[in-house]
Order: structure tokens, then sequence, then C-alpha cells
């Protein structure tokens, strides 16, 4: 875990990974993929998750054998994250996951309509060659930035009604190449883009200070984007420095519970943590995806003393200056 934070690749921390999977509230029928596993913490969480409500689920045996054998998917191209994350999962007691040794953007992944929820923190600020990516990535999001072609391969390989939480750079929400609107386009005009969450730069550290957002959406393939939920995360539970030490200060509860209650934040302003924006008023700026493009800042009003009191208290202390220096004069001579 050392070389976390080369060719764009982070270890996400375990508990935005379990906020994450709190918030899609997977199910037995779910077929979840992790197209970048790593050591594997979303399938993890995933399977810790469903494991707490076995109750719900464990007499019936196609059930089990479901979830042993077909539930969780995930590829990597790193051959000692492949051997982590299956030893990973079966520690966790999932017997027979199903992970394989591949890049999830080349030609050989021909995946397509294939998982209920994509769960994921793809690596971004890689670069891919035009002749190892897919074209049906590339029909998409002609581009060879990898965190725009992820996005292309969840909405590929969901299945309709499928739905994705992913992790995506702040460049994502906001970047003005043709590449970056055109996908940001794609899943609010033809998907159902549900919520965008800001995250603050600490995130990631001490291994990278970048910004990042957590983007939840469903794949349709007819639109259905009505309103996007956005959130202003400013705390997770530790400090934002490189020590990472636990503090009071967390939004992750707060995000679960309002998430799960969307329909109580229909009233909310602009002003507050979190809030609903029209789709209309993201078509007409270009797809951002930015909360600071909507979030309005109050600004409280300050009041200050009349001009010739402030004058005067300048004159006064000028004076006093000056008798402090002549004092100080008499002193030295």
């Amino acid at each position: 875990m050392s070389t976390a934070g080369k060719n764009g690749q982070f270890r996400t921390p375990r508990h935005i990974i379990d906020m994450m999977v709190e918030l899609m509230q997977p199910t037995i029928k779910d077929i979840i993929s992790d197209p970048a596993m790593g050591s594997a913490g979303f399938l993890v969480s995933a399977s810790r998750y469903l494991k707490r409500k076995k109750d719900e689920w464990e007499t019936n045996t196609d059930n089990i054998n479901h979830f042993h054998n077909q539930m969780f998917h995930g590829n990597d191209t790193d051959t000692t994250m492949l051997r982590l994350g299956a030893m990973n999962m079966m520690l966790h007691g999932v017997e027979n996951p199903q992970i394989s040794y591949l890049d999830s953007l080349s030609q050989d992944n021909e995946e397509a309509d294939k998982y209920t929820l994509v769960l994921a923190n793809p690596p971004f600020k890689g670069s891919l060659d035009y002749n190892s990516t897919s074209n049906d990535l590339l029909a998409t999001v002609k581009t060879k930035k990898t965190e725009l072609l992820f996005l292309s391969l969840f909405l590929r390989t969901l299945k309709p009604g499928g739905r994705a939480a992913v992790i995506v750079p702040d460049g994502v929400l906001f970047g003005s190449s043709k590449a970056h609107k055109g996908i940001r386009q794609e899943i609010v005009e033809n998907h159902k883009l549900d919520a965008v969450i800001s995250m603050p730069s600490g995130v990631f550290k001490p291994y990278a200070g970048v910004s990042t957002a957590i983007l939840i959406f469903t794949k349709t393939g007819n639109g259905g984007t009505d309103k996007v939920w956005f959130y202003d995360m400013k705390a997770d539970g530790l400090s934002l420095d490189d020590k990472r030490q636990p503090i009071s200060d967390n939004d992750i509860p707060d995000i679960i519970e309002r998430f799960h209650h969307l329909e109580k934040e229909a009233e909310r302003q602009r002003t507050d943590q979190s809030f609903f924006v029209p789709v209309a008023e993201i078509k007409e700026n270009d797809y951002d995806l930015s909360i600071n493009k909507y979030k309005e800042i109050e600004y409280e009003k300050v009041e200050y003393e009349p001009t010739e009191v402030i004058l005067k208290k300048i004159n006064d202390l000028e004076k006093e200056i000056q008798a402090g220096l002549a004092e100080l004069e008499k002193l030295l001579k």
C-alpha cells in the first residue's frame, strides 16, 4: 500500500466506502461490480452489509448460492491487488467471488447490461491509448482520460435500472472539454442522475489532497433526471490534514439520513448544506455539476460605527502615539 497514489490510484478510506454502501443499501438480489477493485474494499463492505441482514435472506438456498458465487465481481490489472482482494473476500465469508485479471477499459472486456450495482473509485489522472480502449466506450465519449472512460463503462455494464455510486475527481464535474461535457450530458439526459456529494480535499490524505465527489446515478436509457440532490460534505469524522485523527465533526450520518429521506429535502435553500437543483438549471450551465455553481453563501451583515466616530478614534490614537513618543524622547535625553 506504500505505492498508493501512483497512476491516480488511491486507497479509499473504509468509512467512505461504508458510507457509499449504506447510501445504496444493496440487497441479496443485487449483482455488484467494482471494475477497478484494488483490495476489494467496496465488495467486502457490501458483503458485510448483507451479512448484517442475513436473517432476511439466509433461509433461502438460492440466496446463499447467489451470495457466494454470483453476487460479487471485481477486475484489476495488478496481480498483487487481485490476490489481496480474493483473500479479503474469502476472509469475509464469500466463498467464490468472481475476480478477474482484466483491464476493464480494454477491448477484452465485453461486459454489458450485466450488473445491478456498481461501487467504485476508479483511477484518475490516467491516460490510455485509443487503440487499446474499447470502441464501445469511445463511442460514448472519445477521450483518453480514464476517469471519463470509467463512467462510460459503468453505463455500459449496468443493467437497465442498475445503480452506481462512484468517486470522481472534481474536474469531471466542471471540465469544459467536449468529452467532459459529453459524459455529463449523457448521464443527465439519457439516464437519471440522483445525487452529487462533494467531499473535502483532505479525504484521501496522506496519499493525496485531491478534491473529489460521489456521483450516484441510475441507468435508464431514456432519461429521468428531474432534479439533482447536492450535498456539501465539510467533515468526515477525521481531521483533514495528513494525520487524519478522529474529530467530533462528521457529516456522514447526516448524508445517509437525508439521502434516504429526500422527500424532506424539497424545502431546503441554496444556503443550506444540501439542496435540490432542477435539471433545467443544470442544462443551462453546460451540465456543470460542481456544488459551488449552485450554492449560495450567506454573508453576515457587519455593523460599522459612523465614519466620524472612526475618524475621532484614529485622531485620539494618533495623539496618544505622539504623546508617547514625546515621553520617550525626554527619557533618551
